[in-house]
């Protein structure tokens, strides 16, 4: 029996599978997916009403959760991913959430394909990310840790001097003369 490709083994490919097969139809094939999702995260990022009402929400949960069983970053990573797909309950502390209005700020920053919220305080001034909005959804990533409820003093007597235990001289507030033996130096 004659055959006309003797000696040639090669399959015919299509010209789309040798472009898939290759280097430049996988870079292009990548571009053109990444592209779509791009297209897709501008369009559905959320606005500054919707991520701050959201992120009021996710803080209200937050603080209506007892901060005694997170103790280490998984545990509240959890928590932020189940704030998610929940909403505060009507029992929390209302004194905590006015302290939160009063001493701490949220600032919505518009990034080209995702939206981000931080909140600002005294603790924080240069403010902490407390959720990102992506493809419709708010991610929170707000820690009990980082918001600043309560106020008071550090210390009992704030204007006590530091020295306390200086014999039986009397301290004055004034730097006490160093007095340097031979050999002590």
């Amino acid at each position: 029996m004659y055959q006309s490709d003797r000696g040639s083994y090669r399959t015919q490919q299509s010209v789309w599978s040798m472009f898939f097969h290759s280097c430049m139809g996988r870079i292009t094939i990548l571009a053109l997916v990444m592209g779509v999702l791009s297209i897709i995260a501008i369009l559905t990022r959320p606005s500054e009403e919707y991520m701050r009402t959201e992120m009021i929400d996710n803080i209200r949960q937050c603080i209506e959760s007892p901060d005694s069983i997170h103790t280490d970053w998984i545990d509240d990573a959890v928590a932020n991913v189940g704030y998610i797909f929940t909403e505060a309950g009507p029992n929390v502390d209302k004194e905590l959430l006015l302290n939160f209005n009063k001493y701490n700020r949220m600032e919505y920053f518009d990034h080209t394909l995702y939206s981000s919220m931080r909140i600002i305080n005294n603790f924080r001034p240069e403010g902490i990310r407390a959720g990102i909005g992506v493809f419709g959804i708010v991610i929170p990533t707000v820690n009990f840790n980082d918001l600043l409820l309560r106020v008071g003093p550090v210390r009992k007597d704030y204007n006590h001097p530091l020295i306390e235990d200086v014999g039986d001289e009397e301290y004055f507030g004034t730097t006490p003369d160093l007095i340097f033996h031979e050999g002590d130096y």
